[in-house]
């Protein structure tokens, strides 16, 4: 049997998988410089200890990285550490503060997108602040969770996850047992999630600039956020579902007598109209991707008229229906707003940016432990978010720094030879701490 590494490709990806000292030391400087910029926002000096430990952390191979596993490579004890990150009296508002000066520093472009995107963790019991069975996106069914509403940052140089807020369902939010148990703040009322993401949103759009605002179906067929993205002026291309019905513009015909009323076309079904659409009306976009490298879809557009949840029928909006070309085709139906001068090239595009977002989640979620959290408070919930946030900015410096996409075999971003050198430089300064000892980037 021949020598696996007699295989041609085999000394690349040895190549791609060494880490070296000079690729450790510089990203040992960067992650110490990065430190310097978010620990001051942390009041006092335990506080920041904590906060180092916590980062470094995360950004190493732990396979769980929550507090109990942090603290024992570190050397420390757990429970201040957990005190720190369950009820540490420090500004999570400040921190994702300095996360979003940070990226627009960095990524800044006039062209990006925001991206709006509900997101749930299952979850056992129903001790956890805003625990219930409510729609599950990571288990793409309805089963106890807990949900948490995000805002993304998509440009042409990166991407990042910029703020969170979770979300608590009518019952929790009227439940004062649970809000007393799991210390929801008195001022936090029952929203709707696409209420959340707009606050998220209208919180972040002034300071980075963009050119889109998309989201999932979810936000999509609410007809109340688009009408207020309307009112303030932001371009969107967000996803309805496939029963959305729809009433086709271009189908107006005259009226059936002199000086009688234009008549209107019957409302259908947005699948059943994209479905009847001739092949000539369908334009082949080649786009740059994500993970699994560029691919081709399929789009066609139309002017029309929805009805919002009372009946009442909208204004003129711009239906996008975007297929794949694979053998088992993806569809996506999408409304907006762009004017008609905006071509339809630009609106797949910014659509196409949606998916960032789940590439953050996965990389979030096995590189920095975002969905790796014990913590039952609402704080807890918050606290947890803005250090994965932070450590998750992190990683995408890096990325950028190297230059390259550092996938690892199974297309899974921000691993292989990337996150071997961050936990390499993580685990130098992170690993063996006394226990009253202060972090390098804390002094």
């Amino acid at each position: 049997m021949p020598e696996i590494l007699d295989h041609p490709d085999a000394q690349a990806l040895l190549d791609q998988a060494t880490v070296a000292p000079t690729d450790v030391a510089a990203c040992t400087r960067h992650l110490t410089a990065f430190l310097r910029r978010y620990l001051p926002l942390f009041y006092r000096d335990e506080q920041r200890d904590h906060a180092d430990v916590i980062f470094r952390g995360k950004l190493t191979g732990l396979e769980r990285k929550t507090t109990e596993p942090i603290a024992r490579q570190a050397h420390l004890k757990r429970r201040p550490l957990q005190h720190f990150l369950g009820a540490g009296k420090w500004d999570d508002h400040a921190v994702r503060a300095e996360l979003r000066r940070h990226v627009r520093a960095e990524l800044a472009d006039p062209e990006a997108v925001l991206v709006l995107d509900g997101y749930g963790v299952p979850k056992k019991g129903d001790d956890s602040c805003g625990v219930a069975r409510q729609g599950c996106g990571h288990l793409g069914k309805v089963d106890n969770c807990q949900v948490g509403y995000f805002l993304a940052y998509v440009a042409p140089r990166g991407k990042a996850l910029l703020d969170a807020q979770l979300y608590l369902t009518q019952d929790r939010a009227a439940d004062g047992t649970h809000r007393l148990k799991t210390y929801v703040p008195q001022e936090v009322a029952f929203q709707e999630g696409w209420r959340l993401a707009l606050a998220l949103l209208r919180h972040s759009s002034r300071e980075l600039p963009h050119g889109w605002v998309v989201g999932d179906d979810e936000f999509g067929r609410a007809s109340a956020l688009r009408g207020q993205l309307r009112l303030d002026k932001e371009r969107y291309a967000l996803d309805v579902p496939c029963n959305t019905l729809v009433r086709d513009l271009s189908t107006r015909r005259p009226p059936s007598r002199p000086g009688g009323r234009e008549r209107l076309p019957a409302w259908e079904r947005v699948d059943a109209w994209a479905a009847r659409q001739p092949k000539g009306r369908w334009r082949t976009f080649r786009l740059r991707g994500g993970e699994k490298g560029p691919r081709q879809v399929r789009a066609l557009q139309q002017w029309v008229q929805t009805k919002d949840e009372g009946g009442q029928v909208g204004g003129r909006e711009r239906l996008v229906v975007i297929r794949t070309c694979a053998q088992k085709p993806r569809t996506w139906y999408v409304l907006s707003n762009a004017r008609r001068e905006v071509g339809l090239r630009r609106v797949v595009q910014a659509h196409e940016c949606r998916h960032g977002v789940e590439e953050l989640f996965a990389e979030g979620n096995g590189e920095v432990g975002l969905d790796h959290y014990e913590v039952r408070s609402w704080v807890g919930w918050h606290h947890h978010l803005t250090l994965s946030l932070v450590a998750l900015w992190f990683l995408e410096l890096e990325r950028l720094r190297l230059g390259k996409k550092n996938t690892s075999a199974d297309g899974a971003p921000g691993a292989g030879d990337l996150h071997g050198t961050v936990a390499a430089a993580a685990a130098e300064h992170g690993g063996d701490r006394g226990g009253g000892e202060r972090g390098a980037a804390a002094q």
